[in-house]
């Protein structure tokens, strides 16, 4: 007896392929589905993973396993969703995670909802995390785990998702190892099994940023300003949350212009490459931006103390708790461990819920912090909140 009917996103990779196999081992009823979400060749670096031949790779896993196989087109809903959204958040000098919203917008709102007409219980991907279910205080509560394979764990991409997509969730392969995944697949023969990983936007491919942004996004010649270290001084002994958490206020006087760049909207902070400027003694890093001003700050070397701060803030409407049973109060703190970024090690740092929103303080300097990205706080191996850095 069937244990329910369970839709697979299959990427055309081999994470989503053994999900699907897995599945079916597991006796349930499994429909395999595409997701179109781009049809731009133009941007897309084709010999790089291109969205037609991952269908073509995952029509072929679906007929190997003896599954029903389909093309969801999504695109419009996708640049609606994330491609506006990303010329937004890179207009106004952010630096966006569309991946992350992928999942909370795409993969587990609107596949789920196609998955659900299809009559499915949940729905699958090849994520690298887990999920666990408890009872508290009479009420269902769904945890979301790190993966087993430490190099590989995923959650940090599914850290805005919330209770009732958690509850329709299946992760099938997160409790193994990469390697065993492909041993899995070369037994059943799929033609993924060797098949290298992708390093594009969620189901789309690797694209040529630098031409996806300025499709809409014009360029606007600004200043190239580097910064003395020594201008970067600044003591932390006793300061309030809103000083931890606020980037230094660089004036243009503190620097010399040594270069033009194209708009602060192409670059990022922490970014080396790109900037087209040679001959210092250590490489240049972009340590801050000024959108208003359209100026770009950059320094010397990794160390430079303008790639570091001590905290973070993130807005009352940017915060997101995965489980919304331990969100803080105003007035409390509690210490977690933060990433920033995927694959980060996890560090260690206090939160602080204020009226004016989350203020978080990090036990050790943290490098390159971008406005627009997501941090995440884990309780041990839960990940149980997140909220876009401001």
């Amino acid at each position: 007896m069937s244990k329910g009917r369970v839709v697979v996103g299959l990427s055309g990779g081999v994470d989503s392929s053994v999900a699907a196999a897995l599945l079916i081992e597991q006796g349930y009823e499994v429909i395999a589905v595409f997701m179109r979400n781009w049809n731009d060749s133009s941007v897309v670096i084709n010999n790089e993973c291109p969205w037609i031949d991952d269908s073509n790779d995952a029509l072929l896993v679906a007929n190997k396993l003896g599954i029903p196989f389909q093309v969801l087109d999504l695109s419009d809903i996708y640049k609606t969703r994330i491609v506006d959204y990303m010329h937004e958040e890179y207009a106004r000098g952010r630096t966006p995670n569309p991946d992350i919203l992928c999942n909370r917008e795409i993969k587990f709102d609107v596949f789920l909802d196609a998955a659900i007409k299809l009559g499915a219980q949940y729905v699958a991907t090849g994520h690298y995390c887990r999920k666990e279910t408890m009872e508290k205080d009479q009420k269902t509560i769904q945890r979301l785990l790190t993966g087993a394979d430490r190099n590989k764990d995923q959650s940090y991409f599914l850290c805005q998702v919330n209770q009732y997509q958690l509850s329709k969730a299946l992760f099938p392969i997160g409790h193994l190892q990469k390697y065993e995944v492909r041993e899995i697949a070369k037994k059943y023969d799929l033609i993924t099994a060797e098949k290298k990983d992708s390093q594009g936007l969620c189901f789309v491919g690797k694209v040529k940023l630098p031409v996806f942004l300025q499709e809409q996004l014009k360029p606007n010649s600004g200043n190239i300003i580097e910064i003395d270290p020594q201008h970067h001084c600044f003591h932390y002994a006793n300061a309030e949350l809103d000083t931890l958490c606020n980037d230094y206020q660089l004036k243009s006087s503190f620097g010399k212009i040594i270069g033009q760049h194209q708009g602060v909207q192409f670059y990022t902070i922490g970014q080396r490459k790109g900037l087209g400027i040679g001959g210092a003694e250590l490489p240049l890093f972009i340590i801050d931006k000024d959108s208003t001003q359209n100026i770009i700050y950059v320094g010397k070397g990794d160390d430079h103390p303008g790639l570091k701060r001590k905290g973070l803030w993130i807005a009352n409407e940017e915060i997101h708790w995965i489980r919304e049973d331990l969100e803080l109060a105003i007035g409390e703190d509690k210490t977690y461990l933060l990433r920033i970024r995927y694959r980060q090690e996890l560090c260690k740092a206090k939160l602080f819920r204020r009226d004016s929103g989350l203020y978080i303080i990090f036990e050790e300097w943290m490098h390159s912090i971008a406005s627009g990205q997501f941090a995440a706080w884990y309780d041990g191996g839960e990940l149980v909140g997140s909220g876009v850095i401001h």
